[in-house]
């Protein structure tokens, strides 16, 4: 069973649809213990990095998705799921779960022609092989909607890259914790593929 975090973000029944889809079993719960005691979490959603914290903060969410972690559970983390394991976002300057060392900074473009937030079919580039990453092609394409994304300290925990004037970190992890910027439940065939991936990836 795939437990899907639920802290009053969009998207939920998207990727509980998209598991379905592949016949894995997945509830959505905002219940902390159902968490603690989850054998595989999805950390998916939209929203503000801010509202998200508080929401998982008045919830026991935040502890709960900690204490999980430390006991090894597989997480996958998806668009905003991927920014606030970091330890802090740029946006409302949120202290974040601090899962993953590192921040999240907002986009500062050049190029007047392009636009914040960061909307479309952008191309993935593997710069390391994971599991969940496997299958994937060069010049495959995830779906993207955000303004920040996820900038680990080191670099060793960046897996892949996408480009929007210049390069950013589209997937990054360590250990049992992986997390993506773009919607996989919106990425059609390749974003079902990792999802597929993830639901049987060992750390």
């Amino acid at each position: 069973m795939i437990t899907i975090i639920d802290y009053k973000a969009g998207n939920l029944t998207s990727v509980r649809r998209a598991l379905g889809h592949l016949g894995l079993a997945a509830q959505i719960t905002p219940d902390p213990e159902v968490v603690r005691r989850a054998e595989r979490i999805i950390f998916p959603g939209v929203g503000h990095a801010g509202a998200a914290m508080r929401v998982l903060q008045e919830r026991g969410l935040d502890d709960a998705l900690r204490a999980a972690f430390a006991r090894g559970v597989p997480i996958l983390g998806i668009c905003i799921g991927a920014q606030i394991i970091l330890s802090h976002s740029e946006e409302g300057d949120t202290p974040c779960l601090d899962l993953l060392p590192g921040t999240c900074p907002r986009f500062t473009l050049d190029d007047p022609r392009l636009t914040v937030p960061h909307m479309g079919w952008n191309a993935v580039d593997v710069r390391q092989p994971h599991a969940v990453l496997q299958d994937l092609q060069p010049g495959d394409e995830f779906y993207f909607v955000h303004s920040y994304y996820p900038q680990p300290e080191q670099a060793d925990d960046v897996y892949a890259t996408a480009t929007y004037e210049r390069e950013f970190p589209a997937a990054v992890g360590r250990d049992n914790l992986f997390a993506v910027q773009f919607h996989t439940e919106k990425s059609g065939r390749i974003g079902l593929t990792l999802l597929k991936n993830f639901a049987s990836w060992t750390p």
